[in-house]
């Protein structure tokens, strides 16, 4: 354990780095044990120290700009958001820990886990390959391999939300985040090397489509109440923020029967180590909704937020935006589906507020119209696509 020294950071800088490495983390920890990857897992322990000397800065620098009970008022909901991320980076590091300490996970699990939202993927640019020299607007990752490069290690240095014009080097370490589909072919553009999946065999578990359903629905369901916990913030919205504290709830119930569960089928496994990480998983995943649910009590209690918040949530590697849609917009009377706003944007629909009725992780059937009010998240050149497709075409 290093120890950690006091160097000026600016409150600001220090929020949005604990947001985009706390969201990096979760990306990383779920993707490390889909694809039993080590490097991936040692990669959120590396950023997990790097968590604790921001929290270390945060903390220290509220107590050096409270002066009054009216300033330290102000600066307990950046306090609070602080120690939420500390939180989610911690849970992160526990669901890197399921592969690290060889925690069972059925095989299975990780088949359907390729089926949730996102998946994010790492890969060591090769010396060989054709992108280096290059920059990411060149490349097209993202219209090539369907991902999206969300940060760069170069060294012990960390590049979050890479501009277009950021040239990749050899030995540089990319984080791109997409669909499963997408990730053969990013790796391979990446390192040159042809990717070749891992075949596992079945593991013979009784009823396990059940536990399936349970983790994959609570990972879907964590990182929408993260997000929809952020917007709460930026937004002062607290009908969305109710909606968060829903989620945790519902997160709890899907814990307690995924236990059941668990104890239910340890009767009937052989190697009860099978189930063990699941037991971990569904934990670790429980505490990021707590998490967010700390981030969304800012606003349910009324907690004044600091104009410090909205500006590090703007200015952070995942941007939350809200637009309206306009008449005879290229949304208007379009499915999402039919939009293919992840692919086309980089940008996630977290909700959509039609008059007073609300639809939080809207699918791909969902309708658009004219007067929809869309609550997103993603890259700040997608925020810019997504707002023109909000707008009336002439």
């Amino acid at each position: 354990m290093r120890k950690i020294e006091y160097c000026p950071i600016s409150m600001k800088e220090l929020l949005i780095r604990m947001k985009d490495t706390s969201e990096l983390m979760m990306d990383l920890g779920y993707s490390s044990v889909l694809y039993d990857d080590v490097d991936l897992a040692m990669e959120v322990h590396h950023l997990e120290e790097e968590m604790d000397i921001y929290d270390y800065h945060v903390q220290i620098s509220a107590m050096l700009a409270a002066r009054t009970v009216e300033e330290a008022e102000a600066l307990s909901g950046i306090l609070q958001i602080a120690s939420a991320a500390e939180i989610i980076s911690n849970a992160a590091g526990d669901i890197a820990s399921i592969l690290l300490l060889k925690m069972g996970i059925p095989h299975e699990l990780k088949k359907d886990l390729r089926l949730a939202d996102e998946t994010v993927a790492r890969a060591v640019v090769g010396a060989e390959t054709s992108i280096l020299g290059r920059s990411l607007e060149d490349i097209r990752f993202e219209t090539e391999t369907g991902m999206s490069v969300i940060a760069i290690r170069r060294g012990m240095s960390w590049i979050y939300d890479p501009e277009p014009e950021t040239v990749i080097k050899s030995g540089d370490i990319l984080f791109a985040r997409g669909h499963d589909e997408g990730v053969p072919l990013f790796l391979e553009t990446a390192t040159g090397i042809p990717f070749v999946y891992k075949v596992y065999p079945e593991t013979g578990i009784s009823q396990l489509e059940r536990a399936v359903d349970i983790i994959v629905e609570m990972k879907n369901m964590s990182e929408l109440a993260v997000g929809l916990a952020y917007t709460a913030v930026l937004f002062e919205n607290k009908e969305m923020a109710i909606e968060v504290e829903e989620i945790e709830q519902q997160m709890d119930d899907m814990k307690y029967d995924l236990q059941r569960w668990v104890l239910h089928a340890a009767k009937h496994v052989d190697d009860i180590e099978n189930l063990r990480g699941l037991l971990h998983l569904a934990v670790s995943t429980e505490i990021i909704s707590d998490a967010a649910l700390k981030i969304a009590n800012v606003v349910l209690h009324d907690i004044e937020p600091h104009p410090i918040l909205a500006m590090a949530i703007r200015e952070s590697d995942e941007v939350i935006t809200r637009a309206e849609i306009l008449p005879g917009a290229m949304m208007d009377g379009k499915t999402l589906g039919e939009l293919e706003l992840e692919t086309d944007t980089g940008m996630y629909v977290l909700a959509i507020k039609r008059a007073d009725r609300w639809t939080y992780n809207p699918r791909s059937k969902v309708t658009l119209g004219a007067g929809d009010t869309i609550f997103a998240r993603g890259t700040k050149s997608g925020e810019e696509k997504l707002l023109r497709m909000c707008e009336a075409r002439s």
